[in-house]
């Protein structure tokens, strides 16, 4: 299946589910989160994203809805499929949206946002969201030709503050400044409310991970719920 931009408009409205697994967990399996993604579509899902090549293999081969694909190499700085061998691989994989850093931060490999943008499309047939921490990076993302952006970084570049829950102002700036590319909710939803009022705040679709897929994050929630 080849994911054209009017077949984006399938996700509107609708719930995208991150699979993910950090490294040293149990669950870090390219199997079991083919099956957690599967179990996400069963639930609604109308697309999963999903990090490391194994288990955008394993995950293509389980679903059949969009899987935006990822590859995070390293903790700091741009590390969300960081450079153009990353995002290439991660297209070669099977993923139909490749998912990139899309600030105004350097890049590993020197390439600028626009020349990445440009190489994903010269080899492979994927479509790109990029990652943004603010409106100025969601504007540079759409005139580097990213097809979707995301608030994915918002309160971890250094540009905004943290919010506890999703950053609804962000989400407001963004659809507010009328980019003409569908905008992604990522980020700390952690409640069926909070995914709402992101719809609210002008999200086209809305990306929930840690609260549906992380049964360690979940549990320490209701542990610290019990004993504060």
């Amino acid at each position: 299946m080849i994911l054209t931009p009017a077949g984006i408009e399938s996700l509107r409205s609708q719930l995208i589910v991150s699979c993910q697994a950090y490294p040293g967990e149990p669950m870090r399996d390219p199997r079991t989160t083919a099956q957690l993604a599967a179990s996400a579509v069963i639930g609604g899902a109308a697309a999963v994203r999903v990090q490391g090549l194994a288990d955008i293999q394993h995950t293509r081969a389980a679903v059949e809805v969009p899987v935006i694909g990822l590859w995070k190499d390293g903790h700091d700085g741009v590390f969300i499929t960081p450079t153009l061998r990353h995002a290439l691989a991660v297209a070669n994989a099977g993923a139909h949206i490749v998912a990139i850093d899309g600030t105004r931060r350097p890049r590993p490999d020197g390439l600028s946002l626009a020349e990445t943008v440009a190489g994903i499309r010269a080899g492979s047939q994927a479509l790109v969201m990029a990652d943004c921490g603010s409106l100025e990076d969601a504007a540079a993302a759409v005139d580097a030709g990213a097809d979707l952006v995301g608030t994915t970084l918002a309160g971890y570049t250094g540009v905004r503050s943290k919010t506890h829950g999703p950053d609804l102002e962000l989400l407001e700036q963004i659809a507010a400044a009328g980019l003409g590319r569908p905008l992604i909710a990522e980020g700390r939803v952690h409640t069926p409310g909070q995914a709402r009022q992101a719809l609210d705040a002008g999200a086209f679709a809305v990306v929930v991970g840690t609260a549906i897929t992380h049964p360690a994050t979940i549990t320490g929630w209701f542990t610290a719920a019990l004993h504060s």
